[in-house]
């Protein structure tokens, strides 16, 4: 038995305590049938009275999505985090919800400054005036986790420092921790979660929501967006103070420009929208599609434009990823949307994501083919690529195909991004801009020496793969002895299945070839190179013999497989 005063036993009563109040704001907000589905009702003894708020026109007149928003923004900071970070998944969620997740309020009254002030000495070890000759105590901004304030280092730079709330992060981990139980819960009780994957989703979220709340890794995000632009003086990323940089609390270059949805002072200080909008939109796609690193809210509160159509890019909280094959494949879907190619586009969007085993082609095919004919003869100048990205998603979502969170991320990111250029130049294509950048990163892709590095660098795969051969085989031969070897195939994919067999038998056969005759004749040069001679056996040129002879076969192996059509 666990005394009152056990940290355990306090945690848990927290826990209970917030659960509680979670189930009744659900009920509170039109939710109740979920609270009670889950059997939440009896385990957190709710009062028979709370799910009469289900029954109350006020509530039933606003949309589902409207209700999940208020919802949210009751419960505070955490699930303020978790439905915009939930917004970026047009894979997961329909419109109607997404549009409200993205009007979630992040602005919230500031804390005092004697907080601030406590905070900023405890994380720097030592008095505010040790490091500030000046310090507003009125902050610039305050937001949900944290607050910025102007400041002055002695060393005279003039910074922005933004400090995380006092007692936040307790408060959001025991939030996150009760999300993580109820989707487990869900999936136990509700036949939807179970099959969407609730726990995984909360689990992908809660982590981007405690990686937003280290301010050293956002400092990091900025280095590495900073090192991408560092020959171009055209783009400016504010520069990080590390010797005044921690977890809680963050030292950035300040940076007094325009932001970039002010248009009339953008036009009074005489700059280009036209150029602004471009080089807003070449940056993005330079991050995006060359280093694979992006910015993952560029919304117009983080663009700010300095003198010579300078473009600065803040607040690097929110930060996606995507890896070569990503990358990849994005530029095919690209090309695929511009060609109107119904099969490139399936392709990519296969590629990109986890398709189920059970998903109709022929439905998947005529849901993008619908999509086709939206776009068809649709000026390339009025296609709108993250609305057209948001469709695929969409589709993704309908066929259960799992995409990975930074892909969808990508999405919020163009939208964002087709937003704010199209305020600055209402005739931008970003189709357009982005073609170029599709194109380079394939011909990258598929050039001589990148396609080389790539065969070399799972030749030791495909090595380990000819080693374990025999004994797999042996392996399989004791199983088949025991009859032990169930096989289902259906007559439909009989001669799916044998074709591949066949592939998969003719390529381990060039494959054998090849390390056989990379071992026989690495024999015979380290042969006639150790006894000193010339590559002569009985005055025949052996190794040359032998190389045309190799080669001969290769190639007839080769021709026959090419012929057959199951390489």
């Amino acid at each position: 038995m666990k005394e009152e005063g056990d940290p355990i036993f306090e945690k848990r009563v927290r826990h209970l305590k917030r659960f509680r109040e979670i189930a009744i704001a659900f009920s509170r907000y039109g939710f109740g049938f979920l609270v009670k589905e889950m059997g939440l009702d009896h385990l957190l003894s709710l009062p028979a009275r709370v799910f009469k708020h289900d029954d109350k026109q006020k509530i039933h007149r606003k949309t589902r999505g409207e209700r999940i928003r208020l919802f949210l923004e009751e419960l505070g900071p955490a699930f303020v985090k978790v439905g915009q970070i939930a917004s970026t998944r047009p894979d997961l969620l329909p419109d109607d919800i997404l549009d409200e997740l993205q009007k979630l309020q992040d602005t919230v009254p500031p804390f005092p400054f004697e907080d601030a002030r406590n905070i900023i000495e405890a994380e720097l070890g030592g008095r505010l005036e040790d490091f500030f000759m000046e310090f507003d105590e009125a902050p610039l901004g305050s937001a949900s986790i944290g607050q910025v304030h102007y400041a002055v280092l002695n060393s005279g730079e003039q910074v922005a420092v933004k400090v995380q709330r006092p007692n936040i992060e307790n408060r959001i981990k025991t939030d996150l921790e009760i999300l993580k139980q109820a989707s487990v819960l869900a999936e136990l009780r509700l036949d939807w979660a179970a099959q969407y994957e609730i726990s995984e989703i909360v689990e992908e979220i809660s982590k981007a929501v405690l990686t937003e709340m280290d301010y050293v890794t956002e400092g990091q995000n900025a280095d590495k967006i900073s090192a991408q632009f560092e020959k171009d003086r055209k783009i400016h990323i504010p520069e990080v103070f590390w010797d005044y940089t921690t977890k809680r609390v963050l030292t950035m270059e300040f940076i007094e420009g325009t932001k970039v949805n002010n248009l009339e002072e953008l036009v009074t200080k005489g700059y280009d929208k036209k150029v602004l909008a471009e080089r807003i939109t070449n940056a993005v796609f330079h991050q995006v599609l060359i280093e694979g690193f992006f910015h993952g809210d560029p919304h117009p509160g983080n663009i700010f434009i300095l003198p010579g159509e300078t473009v600065v890019f803040m607040d690097f909280g929110m930060t996606g990823r995507l890896t070569p094959e990503m990358k990849a494949n994005f530029a095919v879907l690209i090309i695929a949307l511009m060609r109107q190619n119904t099969e490139g586009v399936i392709k990519a969007i296969t590629k990109m994501g986890l398709v189920p085993d059970d998903v109709d082609m022929q439905v998947l095919t005529a849901d993008v083919e619908d999509l086709r004919e939206k776009y068809y003869d649709v000026p390339l100048s009025k296609v709108s690529l993250g609305d057209a990205v948001n469709d695929l998603f969409s589709v993704a979502r309908k066929h259960h195909i799992k995409l990975p969170p930074d892909l969808t991320l990508l999405g919020k990111t163009l939208l964002t991004l087709e937003g704010v250029a199209e305020k600055l130049d209402p005739d931008i294509s970003i189709v357009k801009i982005a073609e170029p950048f599709g194109r380079q990163l394939l011909k990258e892709r598929y050039h001589p020496f990148t396609l080389a590095k790539r065969i070399l660098s799972q030749w030791s795969d495909y090595g380990e793969v000819l080693i374990d051969i025999p004994k797999n085989i042996q392996q399989i031969t004791a199983v088949m002895k025991k009859g032990k070897v169930p096989v289902e195939i259906t007559m439909p994919d009989l001669e799916m299945f044998l074709n591949k067999l066949n592939r998969i038998s003719n390529r381990l056969s060039i494959s054998i070839v090849i390390l056989a005759f990379s071992i026989i004749m690495a024999g015979l040069v380290v042969g006639t190179a150790i006894g000193g001679q010339s590559s002569v056996l009985w005055n025949i040129p052996a190794v040359e013999i032998g190389f045309g002879i190799a080669m001969l076969m290769f190639f007839w192996l080769l021709y026959s497989i090419f012929k057959s059509g199951k390489l």
